[in-house]
């Protein structure tokens, strides 16, 4: 009895040792498996099989705007822009290659469909609209788990979308444009947009471009560009690759800087030179009015600047103030901005940025002059800006009356000359008739010294279509006056001569 109590005592003791070391056993291993996972999702072993980016092509650093003292524009206050996410967004159309490891009967090529969803072997439709590569990478593998154990799934890009990309603000032509990646392998950029909508206006403030993007289903964000500093600096960083439904957003000037507008002008961001555009100038000019420039004969030209429109107005009139020249342009938010020009550096020191590029709109205004010296007068009437040549008219008692073609700062006493001079019957008090832009006209009586220099009293400056009258001295009236008496008598006795 004994003996079986204790054979039975052995038994149940080897039974519990075996259970408590199974036990730790199967602790020991769990804890092990927990760790080893967690190691080796630290590590680097995973990498090959996670979804990966085909275009990682620009540095997500955050962008500051540049300092302004590079730029011949107003200061710019530094800021710092947010990171942007580079992270390409697949959509509808977009071509792509799954692979899934070691399972190639369910790998190959997919494109996404018109409602953001791929048609996949076994699993059906599973949604990808607005996700990363490597989100839908995740979201495949997590389909794919009813049927495959651990499945490691990559999704490539073998074939992008076309990028619908909307500009607004300071361009040339603002609204919605197609653009089409170039051979897979780079993205259309910021620059490339602007120059397909026909480049940026002159108002536009290259300081504070906003480009703003959709992101998918992650959130929206806006970064503001400077790109000034591609231009003066060459930084292509603030060229930046776009994506679908990207929105580039250029805002106006606050103040006009008239060397960095002619900057701006020269660059390939600019509107086209051959752009056809209207532009008005009015006040001293010869022929005021609205000209359209860019087509028929004025193509090729270059750059549609102040002095080509004067010049095509008939140039400016020798009464005109150019000191005080004003360009009156309206941008794209309806906002007015006034330039001022001071034609006299054009002239005195050959200061080009005067001569301001002119866009689509933009108005000319010349005022008259309050007070200016004859000096001043000569000067301007013999710049490029003032007509090649002006029409008076020399009628009386002048060796050749009739129409002339004389220099633009010819004087009365030059036009009286030109008209061959004086006859023998002509007084030196001659009379200047004057047709005014209002429609009025002037007339007054000028005695002739041909010793005076330009005066604007006694050797005036002649103006397009001014009327010189020369008239009879004395005598001349005294002889003409008694041969009307005369000639009555002498019709009479002309025919006796007959006889006699």
């Amino acid at each position: 009895m004994c003996g079986v109590l204790r054979l039975m005592v052995i038994k149940l003791t080897f039974r519990y040792v075996c259970f408590v070391s199974l036990s730790a056993v199967l602790a020991v291993g769990t804890i092990a498996l927990r760790a080893t996972a967690s190691e080796l999702a630290a590590s680097d072993l995973l990498e090959p099989f996670e979804a990966f980016e085909p275009f990682a092509s620009i540095d997500t650093a955050p962008l500051l705007l540049s300092d302004a003292s590079s730029s011949p524009t107003a200061a710019v206050p530094t800021a710092a822009s947010p990171t942007l996410d580079d992270a390409y967004a697949l959509g509808p159309g977009d071509a792509i290659t799954i692979e899934i490891f070691n399972v190639p009967e369910y790998s190959g090529a997919q494109q996404v469909l018109a409602d953001g969803s791929l048609n996949l072997p076994v699993v059906g439709a599973v949604n990808v609209d607005g996700l990363t590569l490597q989100e839908a990478g995740n979201v495949i593998s997590r389909a794919y788990q009813r049927e495959l154990r651990y499945p490691q799934v990559t999704v490539v890009l073998a074939s992008p979308r076309p990028l619908r990309v909307a500009i607004a603000g300071e361009v040339s032509q603002p609204g919605l444009y197609t653009l089409t990646p170039e051979g897979n392998a780079q993205f259309p950029t910021v620059a490339q947009a602007l120059q397909r909508a026909g480049g940026v206006t002159q108002a536009a403030d290259l300081h504070r471009v906003q480009l703003r993007r959709t992101n998918g289903r992650r959130p929206a964000q806006t970064i503001v560009l400077d790109l000034w500093e591609l231009l003066n600096n060459g930084n292509v960083r603030q060229d930046l690759p776009l994506r679908d439904g990207d929105a580039i957003v250029i805002g106006e000037t606050s103040t006009v800087n008239i060397a960095a507008t002619n900057q701006l002008s020269a660059s390939n961001l600019a509107s086209n030179v051959n752009q056809p555009m209207t532009v008005a100038v009015v006040g001293e000019v010869f022929r005021p009015g609205a000209y359209e420039f860019g087509t028929g004969e004025e193509q090729n030209k270059g750059r549609t600047t102040v002095t080509r429109v004067v010049q095509t107005a008939g140039g400016i009139k020798p009464s005109a103030d150019i000191r005080r020249i004003q360009v009156r342009r309206v941008t794209r938010s309806g906002a007015e901005q006034l330039i001022d020009l001071d034609f006299w550096q054009l002239l005195q020191a050959g200061d080009l940025s005067q001569d301001l590029v002119l866009q689509q709109g933009d108005t000319v205004i010349i005022p008259v002059a309050t007070a200016s010296t004859p000096s001043e007068i000569t000067q301007l009437a013999a710049a490029n800006v003032s007509p090649a040549q002006v029409s008076v008219n020399v009628v009386g008692e002048v060796a050749s009356p009739g129409a002339l073609q004389v220099a633009p700062n010819t004087t009365l006493n030059q036009a009286v000359l030109a008209a061959g001079g004086f006859n023998n019957r002509a007084t030196e008090v001659v009379e200047l008739i004057r047709l005014n832009p209002d429609g009025t006209v002037t007339q007054r009586q000028v005695e002739v010294d041909l010793a005076q220099g330009i005066d604007p009293d006694k050797n005036p400056l002649i103006l397009n279509n001014d009327v010189v009258v020369v008239g009879r001295n004395g005598r001349a009236q005294f002889g003409d006056s008694i041969g009307s008496i005369l000639s009555p008598f002498l019709q009479i006795l002309s025919p006796l001569r007959l006889f006699f």
